[in-house]
């Protein structure tokens, strides 16, 4: 019986199911269902929080920020951050994604309570955001 190779790139344009340990490497797109709950750490394996949303850039279809949950026990608590989502990295390996920052600054961000969400047409606090992190999206 003939051992037939696997030629990952072709099956990611066919749509087939992968087999294998690297079955999705290199990871190109991902849906947002299976980022949003995705864990965040810093390179050092200090826990970030939880990515709890993502928003997305109307005008041009990228996503803009990832709405990043730290600091909440069992969903109760904490606070929400804005983070460019340009700043965040996938550890394919970990299944998670790393933001190169550590917890200090993180609690420094912009960030806002879950029941009181920024006005996607206030942007002064997404001024904010992009000014603390030094992003590369205009001021509004």
């Amino acid at each position: 019986m003939a051992i037939l190779e696997k030629n990952y790139e072709i099956d990611n344009r066919t749509g087939l199911n992968h087999e294998g340990p690297d079955a999705n490497i290199p990871v190109r797109r991902l849906t947002a269902s299976s980022i949003i709950g995705d864990r965040v750490e810093n390179p050092q394996g200090e826990s970030l929080g939880k990515i709890d949303n993502l928003m997305v850039n109307l005008n041009d279809g990228h996503i803009e920020y990832a709405v990043i949950d730290f600091g909440s026990f069992l969903g109760i608590g904490g606070k929400l951050f804005a983070v460019p989502f340009a700043e965040l990295r996938l550890d394919p390996d970990k299944e998670l994604f790393v933001l190169n920052r550590d917890k200090e600054y993180l609690k420094q961000t912009p960030g806002f309570d879950k029941t009181h969400w920024p006005d996607t047409n206030d942007h002064t606090y997404f001024n904010d955001v992009n000014l603390y992190w030094g992003s590369p999206y205009p001021n509004y």
